[in-house]
């Protein structure tokens, strides 16, 4: 793993791309770009005093994962826009383009490149616990947007972590518009139950008006409808949302339509080491398969296919070829 360098004169990521031939099927992803720093630690933290761990620090963020394991699972043009500060953004761009990911980082002259702590008990679980400093990645606004992004594009995708800061929320809005104007279909991951409980149920609700399709977490599926049960809030949020797929980690997932849900995708089998990005690697294993004509109950498969990897291993990225 190469370390983190610095990066100068840089365009800002509005800039033209070339475009692509629509028969390409891109998937322009938008959203966070941050450095994990993962501590792998068994059973509770000893307070005031220390803790065993192993500690590696990798490349992450929700909107990057899922643009990486997209391309790992075939998508042929996978662009993401995000936003990066000066300390770490040649770093990210040379291990997002390893990935087979095309990176438009805008880097911000005055915020550092975000940082999420992820404590990740190695339990039989490997579930985690995420200390998130949001940094540049939540400042992209509408000013990092143009049109001429969504050349050649056949899907967006929307990391939820951009509708926890104004300026993101305002990004969202006019590339959600654009999108539609060009008809082109829109996803979203909600990211963060403890986000959305500070952002409100309502509110988001709102702001992911136009959105086609929704991928939540069974967490995030109950916050957001108030509801005990992952297939009936699957089913309620379909009523908001054209598309649900509510991710459940083991229990796999739930497809659902126009009220109801109509599809239960099994899991594939897994051995945890590490559950950081397994939603992520779902998700971009998802949009790949609806790239390539799957139906959605049928990329779901693929997208639990893509969990069961991801938690196999250690950070939320697909391995690459290096």
């Amino acid at each position: 793993m190469s370390e983190p360098g610095n990066a100068t004169g840089r365009s800002r990521a509005g800039d033209a791309p070339a475009p692509a031939d629509e028969r390409d099927g891109a998937l322009l992803v938008i959203g966070d770009v941050v450095t994990d720093v993962i501590a792998r630690h068994r059973g509770p933290l000893a307070s005031s005093t220390d803790t065993a761990a192993a500690i590696r620090t990798v490349p992450g963020g929700a909107g990057a994962n899922v643009a990486c394991w997209a391309a790992h699972w075939g998508a042929a043009d996978v662009r993401l826009l995000g936003r990066v500060g000066a300390d770490a953004a040649a770093w990210h761009e040379r291990e997002l383009t390893a990935s087979g990911v095309k990176p438009r980082l805008v880097v911000d002259p005055q915020a550092p490149t975000g940082t999420v702590i992820c404590l990740v008990d190695t339990g039989a679980a490997a579930e985690r616990t995420f200390l998130t400093d949001s940094g540049a990645s939540l400042r992209l606004d509408p000013g990092d947007w143009s049109d001429a992004l969504l050349d050649g594009v056949a899907r967006l995708h929307l990391s939820g972590y951009l509708l926890f800061s104004e300026a993101s929320r305002a990004l969202v809005t006019v590339a959600v518009a654009s999108a539609r104007a060009r008809g082109v279909p829109v996803s979203l991951d909600p990211a963060s139950a403890g986000f959305l409980v500070e952002l409100g149920v309502d509110r988001f609700l709102a702001l992911v008006e136009g959105v086609d399709v929704l991928l939540p977490s069974r967490d995030e599926a109950c916050l957001l409808t108030g509801l005990p049960d992952a297939e009936d809030a699957a089913a309620k949020l379909s009523r908001h949302v054209p598309l649900v797929v509510a991710k459940q980690g083991s229990d796999g997932a739930l497809v659902a339509r126009s009220g109801a849900v109509y599809a239960h995708v099994p899991a594939a089998p897994a051995a945890p080491r590490d559950t950081t990005g397994a939603g992520d690697a779902f998700t971009g294993a998802f949009l790949a398969a609806l790239l390539t004509g799957a139906a959605p109950e049928d990329a779901a498969r693929e997208g639990c296919r893509a969990g069961a990897l991801a938690v196999n291993r250690v950070g939320g990225r697909p391995p690459t070829a290096r």
